[in-house]
């Protein structure tokens, strides 16, 4: 090869080497293709200016017999290779979906809830408990928790309750003396749309139909009609309200 043709191409391939690397994560595999299918026309022409065209014809030639034996074995595993396809697609959906968890914040409180699992835990913002998850409290602590939930702020108090009973079912309720509804009156005002974002487990921008989507996963699993919270579910439906108009 002539060393200004070495040359040139050389050139090609950093700045295409260095534009794929400059491609977005989620469009690399397209962006590789593009930069192959450029690599092979500029191959292709540069062989015809220099007169070696013939040379990759030897070589298919020269190959085909190899390519005609391979090709059945080839056809077999395509089927293969798409089930394997699938089931990576899916792994990675489920994998990237894996992580989607809500966020609700009060006065005192923030709560997550996974969307896969149905979990629920949450921190403590202030007060002598101020930190604390509220998987490690003990129950003399839920109850103070909870008793100064009631004393200073409705929503707090309203969260923790569909916390309880998330975790412990309606057992809790035999030794408790009030609620959240008989202790302070509904405050749960408007939200913004970064609560939104954050209660519907979702990134500033989503779409309307993601909107939609995790707002169907969050109903499924907090409905009242399924054991979930009156309140929170009205958060949840005030959320979707919020990004949708």
């Amino acid at each position: 090869m002539h060393p200004f043709g070495l040359i040139v191409l050389t050139a090609i391939g950093l700045i295409g080497l260095l534009w794929f690397r400059a491609q977005p994560s989620g469009q690399k595999r397209m962006a590789l293709a593009k930069l192959v299918l450029v690599m092979l026309i500029l191959g292709l022409v540069y062989l015809s200016i220099s007169g070696r065209l013939h040379i990759l014809g030897a070589l298919l030639a020269l190959g085909l017999p190899f390519i005609q034996k391979l090709l059945p074995f080839i056809l077999r595993l395509l089927p293969v290779a798409n089930l394997f396809k699938r089931r990576t697609a899916a792994s990675g959906q489920k994998g990237s979906n894996g992580g989607n968890r809500s966020r609700v914040t009060t006065a005192l409180l923030e709560m997550t809830l996974d969307h896969d699992t149905g979990v629920m835990d949450g921190t403590v913002l202030q007060g002598e408990l101020q930190g604390r998850s509220l998987s490690d409290l003990s129950e003399s602590e839920f109850i103070q928790l909870l008793k100064t939930c009631r004393t200073e702020d409705g929503d707090s108090a309203r969260l923790l309750e569909t916390y309880l009973d998330k975790r412990f079912g309606d057992s809790w309720r035999a030794d408790d003396t009030g609620s959240a509804a008989d202790q302070s009156p509904e405050s749960a005002g408007e939200i913004n749309r970064e609560e939104a974002y954050a209660i519907l487990g979702l990134e500033p921008g989503a779409s309307k139909d993601e909107i939609i989507q995790a707002h169907r996963r969050l109903m499924q699993k907090m409905h009242p009609d399924r054991g979930g919270s009156t309140w929170l579910a009205a958060r949840i439906n005030e959320a979707k309200k919020c990004l949708m108009d």
